[in-house]
């Protein structure tokens, strides 16, 4: 497992539990609509490991121009080749369920400037790290975590604590840096912009839609949660992990508790 600092804001280790019994990886026995939609997860999720990893690129680089913590700046290099090799192993993934050579897999990795343009340098590296940190890879350790508790192929349950493991760090990473910035001076400014950050960790291609509900627990042992779970893990990694590290940390969370009800409501 990736080492990880201690004495920031949050752990993940919570949302983390024990695999369950393995199976075999029979995709014949998946309806041809399943297995298209699994198929097109695994390739989505390439093209999202691969933004990750540019991501991650820019905030090491970021990190060491603000002079953080070697350890920080560090952990940030090996996440951006943890998700590099995230890609690879969700292409194959991908293949494995019958992504056609000729279904482009995506494109070259984005890494998008992070953090309204109204903030410094220094804000904008925070608000990177927290929304890329904090927010995305909490919530991809529930997910994964969630897609887990469902016994499935060996292969599958292989690849996704793989890739749980390293989520698990990426996270620590960023409560450990916005834990930094807390002692060095007020954080307090990331309260209004936490709903925009959580508006960019739903991705609704990486969840079932027009799939029976019945088909949730096979989708799930093959590493993708349906929409009927989408919603509730989301929330629940909010309320059980996220806004309480973010209040620790001096960031009032009550425009992202109304976001999430908001959410919880409409149910999507």
């Amino acid at each position: 497992m990736n080492d990880e600092p201690d004495g920031g804001c949050s752990t993940v280790q919570g949302l983390v539990r024990g695999p369950g019994r393995q199976r075999t990886l029979h995709t014949a026995s998946l309806s041809e609509a399943l297995r298209r939609h699994i198929a097109a997860t695994w390739a989505f999720r390439r093209q999202e490991e691969l933004d990750a990893g540019a991501r991650f690129v820019r905030l090491g680089v970021s990190l060491e121009q603000l002079e953080a913590p070697e350890p920080l700046i560090l952990l940030a290099r090996r996440a951006a080749e943890d998700e590099r090799r995230h890609a690879g192993m969700c292409e194959l993934m991908a293949r494995t369920y019958g992504h056609e050579d000729a279904e482009p897999l995506g494109s070259a990795p984005r890494a998008e400037e992070a953090g309204p343009p109204e903030l410094g340098f220094r804000e904008r590296v925070l608000y990177g790290v927290v929304a890329t940190c904090c927010l995305a890879e909490t919530e991809s350790t529930a997910g994964l975590t969630s897609v887990l508790s469902v016994d499935g192929p060996p292969r599958v349950r292989a690849v996704l604590r793989d890739i749980l493991r390293d989520e698990v760090a990426h996270s620590r990473l960023g409560w450990a840096y916005l834990g930094h910035a807390a002692k060095e001076g007020s954080v307090a400014f990331l309260a209004p912009y936490v709903p925009a950050m959580l508006e960019d960790c739903m991705t609704p291609r990486l969840f079932a839609q027009g799939l029976d509900e019945a088909d949730g627990s096979r989708l799930m042992a093959h590493g993708v949660l349906p929409s009927a779970r989408k919603v509730e893990v989301f929330i629940q990694a909010l309320h059980d992990v996220v806004f309480p590290s973010l209040e620790r940390c001096g960031v009032d969370t009550s425009h992202a508790l109304r976001w999430a009800e908001r959410r919880r409501a409409s149910g999507v």
